[in-house]
Formats: structure tokens, C-alpha cells, sequence
């Protein structure tokens, strides 16, 4: 089944007097349980792909599908009130709220989609422990190591259910051992959750273990590999 389907995308910035190219023509659909990464040089448009299929821009022309949803029909709030229930976000800055604990943190998404807090705290309770984390759910990100605070990242991006977890450099900021451990987190969730997951990297590490690698240049795909399984 196909989570994300993308036809003709482009997208353009102007910079200066010049106009860069972000996306060039990009058709790329990504199927139920992929595990994908998106890599190449900087500036060959892997994270405004990710930004576009995440709905947090729009490009220039082209059609993006999520689920039942053609992203560029929606508005603003539509698409926001989707990326909350349908997608999960990770970033290379984690992004965690500071005077939240980790627990608060994760309980934020639950709270903006209106669920009681009875069941917030026994969701993000399960789900701190899942990560890793049992014993640190008081603790506010500045009491975290930087894995630790990235756990609690995708414990947030998960707590909804979503169909798709984009992450943007998710091992930028970790040491090799904390982002073989991520990475070992990220194959548990789609191997055992079926979550979909789309990755933008520069790092080896990540890349060495996808299951579909996604090479960009200049705004284009130019290279698509299934990767079998070990």
C-alpha cells in the first residue's frame, strides 16, 4: 500500500539575484513499512523533500498524496491537523519543549489531539519505557544526554500512531554508539509497529541501513535501490 505518492514536484528559492533549484521534477512513492533513506550531497534537495512530504512546504508544482489526502487542496490548518495525527517528526535538534519533562514532552501531542490525561499518562509511560527511557520520565531535556533527548524525540513522534515518521539528521548530534542505538530503535519500530520511515542523512551509518536507499542530486533522484533484507 502506498503512504506517500509524489508526482512532478519542483521547488525553487531565490537566493540573491539567483534562483536555486530544490526540486526538480521528483516522482517518488513510498510504500507501506518502507525503510528509506534519502542521501546525497548538501543541497540536492533531500530535505526539502522531506519538508514537502511532510507538508511543511509547499512546492512550486507537483502533487503530493498522503493517505486520502492531496497535501497542496489542503490549508493550512487541514494540513496541520494532519501532520498531528498522521506523521511523526524528528530533527536533528530534537526540538524538545525545555520546562517540559520528558514525559510532558511526549503527553504534549496527546493533549493537542484532546486525549484525556488518564490515557496520556499511561501512553507515554509504555511508551519511555519502549525507548529505553523507564526510570528518566521526570527529567527535562537539560537533565538528558543528547540520545537520551533524541529518544524522547521519537517517543513523541510515535505516541499518535502515525503511518509515517519523517527524520531529518537524526544522528547528526550523536556519538557513534548512541546512533547505532537510534538506528537500532528505528529498525524496531518499523520491524515490529510497521512504521514507515523516510530519512534524510548525510551519515553512513544510517545509510548502511536502510532497506531502500534514495541517492539525490541537484534537485533530482538519481538513484532508487531496494536493498535486500540480511
Amino acid at each position: 500500500m502506498k503512504v506517500v505518492e509524489c508526482k512532478a514536484l519542483i521547488r525553487t528559492f531565490v537566493q540573491g539575484d539567483s534562483k536555486i533549484t530544490g526540486l526538480d521534477h521528483v516522482d517518488l512513492d513510498v510504500n507501506q513499512g518502507d525503510f528509506i533513506c534519502l542521501s546525497g550531497p548538501s543541497g540536492s534537495g533531500k530535505t526539502t523533500l522531506l519538508n514537502a512530504i511532510g507538508g511543511l512546504d509547499r512546492p512550486d508544482v507537483g502533487s503530493i498524496k498522503l493517505g486520502d489526502h492531496y497535501l497542496e487542496k489542503l490549508s493550512k490548518s487541514e494540513l496541520a491537523e494532519l501532520r498531528l495525527k498522521n506523521i511523526g517528526f524528528v530533527f536533528q535538534a530534537y526540538n524538545l519543549v525545555p520546562v517540559l519533562s520528558a514525559r510532558e514532552n511526549v503527553e504534549f501531542v496527546m493533549e493537542l489531539q484532546g486525549v484525556n490525561s488518564a490515557t496520556r499518562a499511561q501512553l507515554s509511560l509504555a511508551l519511555l519505557e519502549e525507548v529505553g527511557l523507564k526510570g528518566l520520565e521526570d527529567r527535562r531535556p537539560a537533565q538528558l544526554s543528547g540520545g537520551q533527548q533524541q529518544r524522547v524525540a521519537v517517543a513523541r513522534a510515535i505516541v499518535s500512531k502515525p503511518d509515517l515518521v519523517l527524520a531529518d539528521e537524526p544522528t547528526a548530534n550523536l556519538d557513534s554508539h548512541t546512533a547505532e542505538n537510534l538506528m537500532d530503535l528505528f529498525e524496531q519500530l518499523n520491524q515490529e509497529r510497521n512504521i514507515t520511515f523516510v530519512i534524510a542523512t548525510h551519515d553512513e551509518r544510517v545509510i548502511r541501513r536502510a532497506r531502500r536507499k534514495i541517492y539525490m542530486v541537484d534537485g533530482k533522484i538519481a538513484k532508487d535501490e531496494q536493498v535486500d533484507a540480511a
